[in-house]
């Protein structure tokens, strides 16, 4: 259940960590309450899905209830995350909390599904060597012509420019992602700074 992504790009910065939190176990400062209710009456099995949870905070829901909100002319049944199967007589009653984390904790509270960058799109520092430079695929950042496999050798280059590339889950928009980090490292940098500037007795 803690794997499934949940939207939270206009909340992540109103909720706190859980672990700076001055309750005891949950409250609305640092989580969401999720609650799952479900019977199963039929001879047909029943599926359970992330449709069938119901959020206190509809700023925070799974993330294929979002997509189905802003895609209502079609059926998204299937991209609806299948979390159990009931039978006949089956029932399933769940509470659940949403807490906000870090990565580096658990995959769980990551937002990326994938990050890349560059900097040597056309290989002119030649931190990489290639066997063949023509069966090398190009860039989408190469300024090169279409009949070059590679820039000239640049011996005393450095990297100045860098692209990245973030794939989201679905959780944060990869802008805020970004700027999510940022923030984060900007606030450790201040409080290494602080911390240095300490005098010692």
């Amino acid at each position: 259940m803690g794997l499934i992504p949940l939207t939270s790009d206009e909340i992540v910065d109103q909720l706190q960590n859980f672990r700076d939190c001055s309750c005891m176990d949950y409250c609305r400062e640092c989580s969401v309450e999720l609650t799952l209710d479900v019977r199963c009456n039929d001879e047909v099995p029943r599926h359970v899905t992330t449709r069938d949870l119901i959020s206190s905070n509809l700023k925070c829901i799974p993330v294929t209830s979002k997509v189905r909100d802003h895609d209502n002319d079609t059926d998204n049944n299937q991209d609806d995350i299948l979390i159990c199967k009931l039978r006949c007589g089956q029932h399933l009653k769940m509470k659940l909390y949403a807490r906000k984390g870090f990565a580096k904790e658990h995959t769980k509270w990551s937002p990326c599904a994938a990050l890349g960058f560059e900097y040597d799109p056309d290989n002119a520092l030649r931190h990489t060597t290639y066997p063949v430079p023509s069966e090398w695929p190009k860039s989408d950042y190469s300024e090169l012509e279409e009949e070059q496999n590679q820039a000239p050798y640049e011996v005393f280059g450095k990297p100045e420019r860098f692209w990245f590339t973030v794939e989201s889950v679905g959780s944060l928009k990869p802008d805020n992602i970004v700027l999510s980090g940022l923030q984060v490292l900007k606030k450790e940098k201040s409080t290494d700074c602080d911390s240095a500037l300490i005098p010692l007795l």
